[in-house]
């Protein structure tokens, strides 16, 4: 449990957003509390508020530990804000051309990617840097005039500045900084990302720009609405950081309440003395799996959609499988499950929300294995008609009867999270069997035993309050920052001293 700066505080909330859930966990020092509302995506902050009210809770005295979803799907959904980006001349295409390496090597027709920044969007100045910090040509009266004729025609939100070199010397980066208004969300490579490859660095920069504002202006309304409880966000490395220092670097939260949940399953693991596990997070709208082997593995290798992320976070594969999955049949005859997710709006149709499309969740209620008067520790009642009734659609095309039509809907969706769960271990050399499978969120306790026989595994783990485990682990997170930075030159010419320098002024 982290106590930073908790002189006055009486109790900790854990508060992890999801698709469809917004998870709650209250720890007084002796207890804990658990809640859950349904999560409401077009302001994430409106559960937040309703969960605390309906627990009765006071925020004076109350420290909070949030895991976000809005980093993630702001980037998804590709609802970022106009975004300028500045290059140097003739780089001004480097986030297009990308790299030559594919993710799928054997797909004959990779589908195209689309820029990230317009071409419109795209700035170039004469300021260019050689790799021994030297300036080639320096920034001009005319780079400022172009820039600002830029800014008032195309009226942007934010700007990513990405500079060649600016890992060694970010002069000519904060001069172009101090030309812009004020009013605009600045992104510089070399406070996101002072590593080499202008290709990753340029992403990691441009997406910290798209979706910066969004962030940081949910966080400020989330931190007002809070006061005064001091609110800390969960970062995409597993540690966390003041929701202010948050809203600066929304690109580490992309995986945010992914890591809260790793963190709450190595809790688990500590305490059952078991460091070897594969976790399974399977939530309304998609399912995360990992493995922990000890510790945490993080990676700065990762993806976020079709885009790298060279920033730390947490080794994790997603899929699009979730109790929210709905399930069809496409063109072929064949049945298929996911990755569309009825969410939590409107969500399954046995939520009688007007939900009309047969989901995860209706099947495993027409097979009873969900009771529907215990749903939310029974605040919310399930209806059995509607769930029968949208899965009997499956059911006639398939010409099977009703069960056997959501047993199909379940077989399938534990075939693509079994799937998942062999890429994360089996596929890198690794043999599951002698792992725990340790499954977590909503949905995973209905499935998690099929997944461990499809494995070969001869242990689940189904912690007590398996549903809220991200936010719990969220409260066992512990305060940190991951810094990282280039330096260039021969091993042989850096002594300790210079060494030391230099993570000293990374610290600062």
């Amino acid at each position: 449990m982290d106590t930073t700066d908790t002189t006055e505080t009486r109790a900790w909330l854990g508060i992890d957003t999801g698709g469809t859930f917004t998870d709650f966990v209250l720890f007084d020092g002796q207890s804990l509390r658990i809640h859950k509302v349904l999560s409401t995506p077009r302001a994430p902050e409106q559960a937040i508020l309703q969960g605390i009210q309906e627990m009765g809770l006071s925020t004076a005295g109350l420290q909070v530990v949030h895991g976000s979803t809005v980093a993630t799907n702001a980037v998804l959904e590709r609802k970022g804000v106009r975004t300028l980006y500045i290059a140097n001349r003739g780089l001004g295409d480097v986030l297009t051309i990308g790299r030559q390496a594919r993710r799928e090597l054997y797909q004959l027709q990779p589908p195209r990617q689309l820029p990230p920044v317009p071409r419109d969007y795209c700035v170039e100045v004469n300021a260019r840097m050689g790799a021994d910090g030297e300036h080639v040509s320096e920034l001009t009266a005319q780079d400022r005039e172009s820039l600002l004729e830029a800014i008032r025609v195309l009226q942007p939100e934010a700007v990513a500045i990405n500079l060649l070199f600016s890992f060694i010397d970010d002069g000519d980066e904060r001069a172009i900084e101090s030309w812009l208004p004020d009013e605009l969300f600045v992104s510089r490579s070399s406070q996101v990302l002072p590593e080499y490859r202008e290709y990753e660095r340029g992403i990691a920069t441009w997406l910290n720009a798209w979706i910066g504002p969004l962030v940081a202006g949910y966080l400020e309304r989330l931190n007002a609405a809070l006061s005064p409880a001091p609110v800390a966000v969960m970062q995409s490395s597993a540690g966390t950081v003041s929701a202010a220092k948050a809203g600066e670097k929304a690109v580490h939260l992309l995986l945010s309440g992914p890591a809260g949940g790793l963190m709450g399953a190595r809790f688990i693991g500590q305490q059952t003395q078991q460091a070897q596990l594969l976790t399974f997070d399977m939530g309304g709208t998609s399912t995360d799996v990992a493995l922990v082997d000890g510790d945490i593995g993080l990676t700065s290798e990762g993806y976020i959609g079709s885009w790298p992320v060279a920033v730390p976070m947490v080794d994790m594969h997603t899929i699009g499988a979730g109790g929210g999955s709905i399930a069809s049949i496409d063109s072929g005859g064949l049945l298929q499950v996911g990755p569309e997710s009825a969410g939590a709006m409107p969500g399954p149709a046995c939520y009688g929300q007007g939900g009309e499309l047969p989901t995860v969740t209706d099947a495993n209620l027409v097979l009873g294995r969900l009771r529907p008067n215990a749903f939310l520790g029974g605040a919310m009642s399930l209806d059995v008609e509607a769930a029968a009734v949208a899965v009997k659609t499956i059911a006639d095309q398939l010409q099977l009867g009703l069960e056997e039509a959501a047993h199909g809907i379940i077989t399938l969706a534990n075939e693509h999270m079994a799937q998942a769960l062999r890429v994360i271990s089996v596929q890198r050399g690794i043999d599951p069997r002698p792992y725990r499978l340790v499954s977590f969120a909503g949905a995973g306790g209905l499935h998690v035993c099929a997944l461990a026989e499809a494995l070969g595994m001869s242990h689940a783990l189904v912690p007590v309050h398996a549903g809220v485990l991200s936010a719990l682990g969220m409260l066992a997170a512990p305060r940190s920052r991951q810094l990282s930075r280039t330096l260039t030159g021969v091993l042989a010419d850096f002594s300790e001293g210079v060494v030391t320098q230099k993570l000293q002024a990374l610290a600062a």
